[in-house]
C-alpha cells in the first residue's frame, strides 16, 4: 500500500464517485446525480489551491482511493483564539476495497502530516445519515464538540 500526494484531478473524479453516490443515495434533496465532467472541472480548481491536500492511495499500483485535506487557520478575533486545523472534506474508497484497512491507512497518514505540521487537531464533518462514516470515525476516536443542525421551514 502506498499513499502519496496528487493533483491528478482526473484520477480525484473518478475515485470520487462512490462517495458522491453515497450522498446522493442518502441525501438526494442537497446532491446533483454525479457528472464526471462537472466533477472534473471543480477538482481541477481545487488541486491549484495551496491550502488543499489530496492524498492518493494504491495498492499493487491501483488507484483505491483518495482524500481531500484542507489545511485551516483559524485567525484570533474577540472570540476565538488563533489555531490550525487539518480539516478532512472527504475519504472514498473504491467499491469492493472496503474494510480492509484503507480507510484507517489515509486517517494515520492524515494525523502524521498534522504532526509534522505542529497541528495538534484533524476536524471533519459527515452526513448524520452516513452510519458508516460515524462508525469509522467513531472507532478512529473522533468527538464531538459543535454539532450543525437544521430545520426546514
Amino acid at each position: 500500500m502506498n499513499i502519496t500526494r496528487t493533483t491528478d484531478f482526473e484520477l480525484i473524479t473518478s475515485l470520487n464517485k462512490p462517495i458522491h453516490e453515497l450522498h446522493v443515495s442518502l441525501y438526494p434533496q442537497y446532491f446533483t446525480e454525479y457528472n464526471y465532467e462537472a466533477i472534473r472541472d471543480s477538482f481541477e480548481s481545487l488541486v491549484k489551491n495551496d491550502l488543499f491536500i489530496f492524498l492518493l492511495l494504491e495498492d499493487a499500483n491501483e488507484p483505491l482511493g483518495y482524500a481531500w485535506v484542507e489545511l485551516r487557520n483559524y485567525h484570533q478575533n474577540a472570540f476565538t483564539k488563533a489555531r490550525q486545523a487539518l480539516f478532512v472534506h472527504q475519504i472514498s474508497i473504491v467499491n469492493g476495497q472496503k474494510r480492509r484497512g484503507y480507510g484507517t491507512a489515509l486517517m494515520n497518514y492524515i494525523y502524521d502530516l498534522a504532526r509534522e505540521q505542529s497541528i495538534e487537531t484533524v476536524e471533519l464533518d459527515y452526513w448524520a445519515n452516513n452510519e458508516v462514516a460515524k462508525n469509522f470515525y467513531k472507532k478512529q476516536g473522533f468527538s464531538g464538540y459543535r454539532e450543525f443542525v437544521y430545520k426546514s421551514v
